[in-house]
C-alpha cells in the first residue's frame, strides 16, 4: 500500500479533505489535517507569506497575515482549538510544536500608543515547544527549543532552550 493511502488510513479521509480545501488559502502548505467541527480554519492574507508545513489543523484556528509579514509554520506541528495567529512582520513556529487551546501569538500590539509608532518585532518558536491552553506570546518573544511554557502563561521576554515556563510574569524556573 503506498504512502498517500497509509496517511489517509492514518489521518482520516475527511481530515485530510478538509485540509486540501483549506491548502489554497497559505502560499506554500504541505498535507494539512483539519479536524472536523466548526468554525473551519481561517486564513486572512492581506498580502503576506503564509507557509506551512504537514501540520494538523483543529476547529477555530485564525491566522492572520498582514502585507509583507511572514508566517512560517514547521513540519509535524499542530494548533488547537481557537488558537490565533497575528504577524504584522513575521511569527516562525518551528517543527513538532505543540500549540494547546485558546493561544494567541503576535507580533506587534496592532495599534499606536499615544504618538508613538505602532511597534513591530518578530516572534520565533523553537523546535518541540509545547505552549499550554490559553498562553499569551507577545512581540519580539524567541522561545527556545524543547520548552514547555505553562497554560495561562504571558510571555513578554525571550526564553531559553529546555526552559519550563510558568506563570503570569512568565519567568523560567528551571532548566530541563
Amino acid at each position: 500500500m503506498g504512502y498517500a493511502f497509509r496517511r489517509a488510513r492514518q489521518i482520516g479521509v475527511g481530515n485530510l479533505l478538509r485540509g486540501l480545501y483549506l491548502r489554497r488559502s497559505f502560499t506554500r502548505a504541505g498535507i494539512l489535517s483539519v479536524a472536523a467541527g466548526w468554525p473551519l480554519p481561517k486564513v486572512i492574507n492581506t498580502g503576506g507569506s503564509v507557509e506551512v508545513g504537514n501540520c494538523a489543523l483543529f476547529p477555530g484556528v485564525r491566522i492572520e497575515c498582514w502585507e509583507g509579514a511572514v508566517v512560517k509554520i514547521g513540519k509535524g506541528t499542530y494548533l488547537n482549538r481557537n488558537t490565533e495567529i497575528v504577524a504584522a512582520r513575521s511569527v516562525i513556529i518551528g517543527r513538532d510544536c505543540r500549540i494547546a487551546r485558546d493561544v494567541l501569538i503576535m507580533d506587534t500590539d496592532q495599534h499606536p500608543i499615544g504618538t508613538l509608532p505602532m511597534v513591530l518585532r518578530p516572534v520565533e518558536i523553537g523546535d518541540r515547544v509545547w505552549i499550554g491552553s490559553r498562553a499569551i506570546v507577545l512581540k519580539g518573544v524567541n522561545i527556545g527549543h524543547d520548552s514547555v511554557i505553562g497554560a495561562g502563561a504571558i510571555v513578554s521576554k525571550s526564553v531559553p532552550p529546555h526552559s519550563l515556563v510558568i506563570g503570569q510574569a512568565a519567568h523560567a524556573v528551571r532548566s530541563l
